[in-house]
């Protein structure tokens, strides 16, 4: 059983509660410079839309005049692992330098020898629980899975998971991802077996599928990834995502339609994304100088600018390096004392229970 107040006490506050050196360091001229000669860097799986990561890139490129080749923005983070495993002799514009995956990706990479070590500047400022000690891969930045709804279609919002499971929302459920293999969709479906199993994080992956395929069975589940597009659409009117990608893509749509972003009452799972670099990285020193800027103070606030609470919130909040503006436009705090984030260990048994009996159990092709 998870406890909301010990996991919130510990690993909600270390990943919030940065250490209390000031991040001041820049990167090295002779690593500017090296990154500068290799002149590009490749990304796979960054939608400008998600954690505001449009204008990170055009922050990056615009502060060292870098190209970025950015490969397949709506990969998953399996994707974002095949494509390493895949071009490992290959240095051309098909392999990528970086990744950003879910957490459970980082450890299990660095097993397979797929990433490499390196430590940035603000290194210090990076809480201990959110990284590995040797520098293979480490937390970028959080959010909780909450419900994106589309207020043209659907009157009355979904309070709580049970909620989905009403008349009211035939045909109107989706997923934000491929379960099978996008980390969203894991998460997504793990969360709802949290708030079905009364907190029991052993039984969360077993009982997620049970209600997907309840939702299924019903004709309440849509088997389309959901996003933007389909949701203004309105073939998705209520998408399962994390908090920042549901606020970033509603305010997207400027009103048409109108949204609300719902986090549930029960099974409110926080999940922690990571950055690493390919071990077989064809811009080695370009992917470093990417690490930096993502690390300063400049590329943290432009995640939290995208709705993402940055790994190195509380240092910034700290030493008052947060617009009060940025501040004001979060979800109110009381949204997330529920909060609980799953250990690496209850991840990884959730994501193959799911990942694996998914379609025997569910039996819908998400895509």
């Amino acid at each position: 059983m998870i406890s909301n107040i010990s996991r919130l006490l510990s690993l909600s506050t270390a990943i919030i509660v940065a250490s209390t050196a000031i991040a001041a360091a820049e990167p090295s001229a002779e690593l500017i410079a090296a990154a500068k000669k290799e002149g590009t860097l490749t990304t796979i799986a960054l939608p400008h839309s998600w954690c505001g990561y449009g204008d990170v890139i055009a922050g990056f490129k615009a502060k060292y005049g870098i190209e970025v080749n950015e490969l397949n923005p709506d990969a998953s983070s399996g994707d974002e692992i095949e494509a390493i495993k895949a071009n490992k002799g290959n240095t051309g514009p098909q392999a990528p330098d970086v990744i950003d995956v879910g957490l459970s990706f980082g450890p299990s990479a660095k097993k397979d020898g797929l990433i490499q070590p390196y430590k940035v500047s603000t290194w210090d400022s990076i809480p201990d629980s959110a990284k590995d000690a040797e520098g293979y891969w480490y937390g970028d930045y959080y959010g909780v899975l909450a419900f994106l709804v589309n207020k043209d279609l659907v009157k009355e919002s979904p309070a709580d998971w049970p909620d989905l499971k009403k008349s009211d929302y035939a045909n109107s459920v989706a997923l934000a991802g491929d379960p099978r293999s996008a980390n969203q969709a894991v998460q997504g479906v793990y969360a709802a077996g949290l708030s079905a199993s009364g907190g029991d994080a052993a039984k969360a992956g077993e009982e997620g599928l049970k209600f997907f395929a309840e939702l299924n069975k019903n004709g309440n589940f849509v088997p389309v990834v959901g996003k933007a597009a389909p949701f203004a659409q309105g073939s998705t009117p209520i998408i399962i995502a994390w908090d920042y990608n549901a606020m970033s893509w509603g305010e997207s749509l400027k009103g048409n339609p109108p949204f609300e972003v719902v986090v549930p009452k029960t099974g409110v799972v926080a999940g922690v994304y990571v950055q690493a670099i390919s071990a077989f990285a064809p811009h080695p020193n370009a992917a470093k100088l990417w690490m930096e800027y993502l690390y300063s103070d400049e590329g943290q606030l432009g995640w939290l600018k995208g709705y993402c609470h940055p790994i190195r919130f509380n240092d910034l909040a700290k030493n008052n390096k947060i617009p009060k503006e940025l501040l004001d436009k979060l979800p109110p705090a009381a949204a997330y004392e529920k909060a609980v984030f799953p250990t690496l260990e209850e991840q990884a048994a959730g994501k193959e229970t799911i990942t694996k009996n998914w379609d025997s159990v569910v039996g819908a092709n998400v895509k």
